[in-house]
């Protein structure tokens, strides 16, 4: 069991050594959370303010240490330098927990070509570049992997267990406890960001969708799933056992046009589910019997996500294991493309993931082709009008000079084309 492997780790005085980049809320979570359990450790972390990492240090009863200063040895410290952290000798595993996509680029690259390996924390930069960073970090004998406790890889350890049960997975989702409104911005969300001790930006990015888009890209891309239309369907449901009978087909009297999708409910926060299809007979029979409806479709829930939580799951599963929580398939089945919240005009840069500027919409990938990936709308400048509503091409902006997360992109994208043959 991973627990005995951690104390035995933690007996022989080697426990995992960690580096993590971000120290908001996720960060500091996952610090304090670290603090607690026996045979591992957060060795460095790196944060555009240094101190907000200290501080996170010092309400897990650790004293930090600022600079890296070369060395290895060194325990608990803080640094701006995220490259130095994510080549650090002095740790075992990365995990990355900013959501952004060129600070998560460049931190995974880095760490892996270090022989680090990577839990991505931030699936905004996994939907871009997931696939490139997986076959890299093959290569280097190392695992990158999403994380336990994010949405996706809460589904995919439901998933897991159903499909080792034998039975079939046709819809995976999650819900949304926040009033869907795409025109939100971190303006018109400052004071319940405020009360909430929220960063506004990424309080936008939940609010606008943008966020549940992600989750349930990530998760498709695992799964081999799409979604069944454009955004998903996003009902409103509060009831877990209900979701059966709304997540069949059409011609069974539910939503959906296909099986094998991905969506999300407005309600039912902040759990998981899929939906699962039972063969008649027995396992029906037994199915009914435990509670789990008439059938043909259950649903398996999870009534909760620990996030940053969970985290340490993926770190230790990594390192004592070799396994990862959840990747994306060689090529992505799914995409989030940027919506344009407002007017666009030519020559203004777009802001970053949770501005005012744009949200996400998750399609499957083919339609999606000719669209701005969200991970790569951040920095680029409009070069055509485009509406607001309206999915922005990619004809119509250039991306930003130098942008690393587009130049792994752009490899991915060789990369899934060499892989079709």
């Amino acid at each position: 069991m991973m627990f005995e492997k951690l104390k035995s780790l933690e007996r022989a005085g080697k426990p995992i050594r960690i580096g993590l980049i971000g120290a908001g809320q996720m960060g500091r979570g996952f610090i304090a959370q670290v603090a607690g359990i026996p045979g591992m450790e957060v060795t460095a972390v790196a944060d555009i303010n240094p101190d907000l990492a200290a501080e996170a240090f010092r309400r897990a009863g650790l004293e930090p240490t600022y600079g890296l200063n070369g060395g290895s040895g060194i325990s608990h410290a803080v640094t701006d330098d995220a490259g130095a952290v994510a080549r650090y000798g002095g740790i075992d595993v990365l995990v990355e927990a900013t959501g952004v996509p060129e600070v998560g680029a460049r931190a995974a690259f880095d760490a892996i070509e270090a022989e680090k390996h990577v839990v991505m924390l931030n699936v905004e930069t996994d939907i871009t570049i997931g696939v490139y960073l997986k076959q890299m970090a093959d290569e280097a004998g190392v695992v990158y992997t999403g994380s336990a406790g994010d949405e996706p890889g809460a589904i995919l350890e439901l998933s897991d267990f159903a499909n080792s049960l034998g039975f079939e997975v046709v819809v995976a989702g999650k819900g949304k406890n926040n009033p869907l409104d795409t025109a939100a911005t971190p303006d018109s969300l400052a004071e319940e960001a405020a009360r909430k001790n929220m960063n506004p930006k990424m309080l936008t990015s939940f609010v606008d969708g943008t966020k549940t888009m992600v989750e349930l890209c990530a998760t498709a891309n695992a799964l081999g799933f799409v979604p069944d239309t454009p955004g998903g369907h996003g009902p409103q449901e509060t009831t877990p056992n209900n979701l059966p009978d709304i997540f069949r087909l059409k011609e069974e009297g539910g939503i959906l046009d296909s099986y094998g999708t991905v969506d999300y409910v407005r309600g039912v926060a902040p759990g998981v589910f899929i939906i699962v299809r039972s063969a008649k007979g027995d396992v029906r029979n037994t199915m009914a019997y435990l509670g789990q409806g008439a059938g043909p479709n259950h649903v398996l829930y999870r009534p909760y996500h620990l996030t940053s939580l969970e985290t340490p799951i993926s770190a230790a599963r990594a390192v004592i294991y070799g396994e990862a929580t959840i990747t994306s398939l060689p090529e992505p089945t799914a995409e989030v493309v940027a919506v344009a919240k407002r007017d666009l005009k030519p020559g203004e840069t777009l802001g970053s993931i949770g501005a005012s500027d744009y949200y996400g919409n998750v399609r499957e990938a083919g339609s999606a082709a000719e669209m701005l990936p969200l991970g790569l709308a951040a920095g680029a400048t409009v070069t055509r009008a485009v509406g607001r509503g309206e999915e922005v091409p990619r004809s119509a902006v250039e991306l930003s000079d130098g942008s690393f997360v587009a130049e792994l992109r752009a490899g991915q994208d060789r990369l899934v084309q060499a892989g079709r043959g």
